[in-house]
């Protein structure tokens, strides 16, 4: 296979499984992709500034605030002034925003899980388990 017909079979492929993980969670029905993306950017560092979030995410420092005061609602986010520079506000994950991302995990790993039990032949799960390290050198691809 040419690689270009690989490459965009491989995307469309990916795109379409996260896409299914996405919707296996519980919690999709209750906050956005992108309020998810803002939990999980909270869950990698200590704390972030609501425009740290704003840029890693690409929405305006409005649509970050909008979103932060959502997830604050629902008691995922902490925010406190930072100890430099007491006007700035420091933004990270609450107790049941770190559960709810474990929970989150462990819906959709316990889904793929499954499937790859029921749709998956031993040698296919074989040739995932090989497949692996390409994908991550992918990912890892600037």
């Amino acid at each position: 296979m040419e690689d270009l017909v690989l490459a965009s079979e491989l995307r469309t492929a990916l795109t379409r499984l996260q896409k299914k993980l996405r919707s296996q969670s519980a919690i999709r029905r209750e906050l956005s992709l992108t309020e998810l993306a803002v939990i999980r950017q909270l869950a990698e560092h200590d704390y972030l500034l609501p425009s740290e979030l704003a840029r890693q995410e690409k929405v305006t420092t409005q649509s970050m605030s909008q979103i932060l005061n959502h997830l604050a609602e629902k008691g995922y986010i902490r925010r406190e002034p930072a100890e430099t520079d007491r006007r700035k506000i420091r933004v990270s994950l609450s107790e049941a925003g770190q559960t709810l991302l474990r929970t989150t995990r462990h819906e959709r790993d316990e889904w793929l899980s499954r499937a790859l039990r029921e749709t998956c032949t031993p040698a296919e799960r074989q040739l995932l388990e090989q497949v692996l390290t390409p994908l991550n050198k992918l990912v890892e691809f600037e």
